[in-house]
């Protein structure tokens, strides 16, 4: 699983899925850069790759220049990671601002990082997006409206982009890591309104495994799946991408 001369951005990238993609990036050859929302965050995430390169871009998922200038770059990989959970709440008890907000993030956000990483991906004559999506895009879950409704809106997106520009070398992909043990989760746990709240933290997923999923789409070997919604707990993608079944 080779990524060398590939070069890639993970958006959210300081902890969690993201940091662990990261790494599995960085560990296939790719030359890896990620955002955080500070520079304290850059450096913990740095500590925490002990030494595995990767550059960290203080950037906003939600700063269209920043993101912007960040992407002229030009990037063989984007990973749209970055995504809130919040606001948690049934409809009547959530304010429409802190609903924007997170479609703002979750969906706006990662349609402009896509549009500005396909100018240098469709001129470079093709590239990869990976838009990590959720089992929240298809079933909604109590309490997380503006969750699903972003999740759901971005397995949108992919389609779209596939549509548009799977004929120009762009391969995309909506994947959904299944219940891993992120700082996410631990709100999730904290809210306690629905039935993912109450799965046990020694029950969820170690990030590094959808990581590794993550890495293997980046590659050749999944060019078949592009435009697909996939999940972590495929079987057939699980052994394609070298994670252990499930038990």
């Amino acid at each position: 699983m080779s990524l060398t001369g590939k070069k890639a951005l993970v958006t959210g990238g300081n902890r969690g899925i993201g940091l662990a993609t990261v790494r599995a990036l960085a560990e296939a050859g790719a030359e890896v850069h990620f955002t955080a929302r500070s520079a304290a965050n850059i450096a913990a995430a740095q500590r925490e790759l002990g030494g595995i390169p990767a550059t960290g871009h203080h950037a906003n998922m939600t700063d269209r220049i920043a993101m912007a200038t960040l992407l002229e770059q030009g990037f063989d990989i984007l990973i749209n990671n970055a995504a809130v959970i919040g606001p948690i709440g049934c409809i009547l008890d959530v304010s429409a601002e802190d609903w924007a907000t997170s479609i703002d993030v979750n969906l706006t956000a990662a349609f402009h990082a896509t549009q500005r990483a396909l100018v240098r991906m469709v001129a470079n004559g093709g590239g990869t997006i990976v838009n990590i999506s959720s089992g929240a895009a298809h079933r909604p879950q109590e309490g997380w409206s503006a969750y699903c409704a972003g999740k759901a809106g971005l397995a949108m997106l992919t389609r779209s982009v596939h549509l548009e520009y799977g004929g120009q070398g762009i391969r995309i992909f909506g994947f959904a890591p299944g219940v891993v043990d992120t700082d996410m989760q631990g709100a999730i746990r904290a809210s306690g309104i629905n039935p993912v709240s109450k799965i046990p933290r020694a029950d969820l997923a170690p990030a590094h495994e959808p990581a590794k999923a993550i890495a293997w789409l980046c590659t050749a070997a999944a060019d078949a799946l592009a435009g697909q919604e996939l999940d972590v707990r495929s079987p057939d993608l699980r052994a394609a991408a070298g994670l252990p079944p499930i038990t």
